[in-house]
């Protein structure tokens, strides 16, 4: 039966077997409710990510009505939407019974394949800088709810 999801369920055919694969990932709120920056759904989000089976959770940020974060696969074959949709449910389970609205995630995700080291780094600085962008912190590093739970090679 087709749900009309078009992420990529499959790492790409023609990326080299060798190749790392690394993806960005954005998920945002239903109705961009700004729900997530804070202590219980910053640890409700982390418990997750060490739940998500063939899939591993580099750098991260949460932001009040979105969060995003760099993933890479354990196994070729590891469905992406798969991961995210385990991810989003785990979180949502854990955060419902609290009060937080639902549903709490908007159906999409977004996601892009990044290719080199540069990609990654530039990636990174960008999601890094964004509570910075947002008017919530004046430095980067005053924001608490950005992280790495695993180091992922490019």
């Amino acid at each position: 039966m087709q749900t009309g999801h078009k992420h990529l369920k499959r790492i790409p055919a023609w990326l080299p077997e060798e190749a790392a694969v690394i993806y960005f990932v954005t998920c945002c709120t239903a109705s961009r409710q700004k729900v997530l920056a804070n202590p219980q759904a910053h640890e409700a989000i982390w418990d997750a990510w060490q739940r998500v089976g063939d899939w591993q959770v580099g750098r991260y940020v949460l932001m009040p009505d979105h969060v995003h974060f760099f993933v890479a696969p354990l196994a070729r074959d590891a469905s992406l939407s798969k991961c995210v949709q385990s991810f989003r449910s785990f979180v949502t389970k854990t955060l419902r019974p609290a009060g937080y609205p639902y549903p709490l995630w908007q159906r999409e995700f977004f996601d892009r394949l990044l290719r080199s080291n540069e990609s990654y780094a530039s990636k990174w600085e960008y999601v890094r800088q964004n509570p910075v962008r947002h008017g919530l912190v004046t430095e980067p590093e005053d924001w608490p709810y950005a992280g790495e739970i695993h180091p992922l090679e490019v």
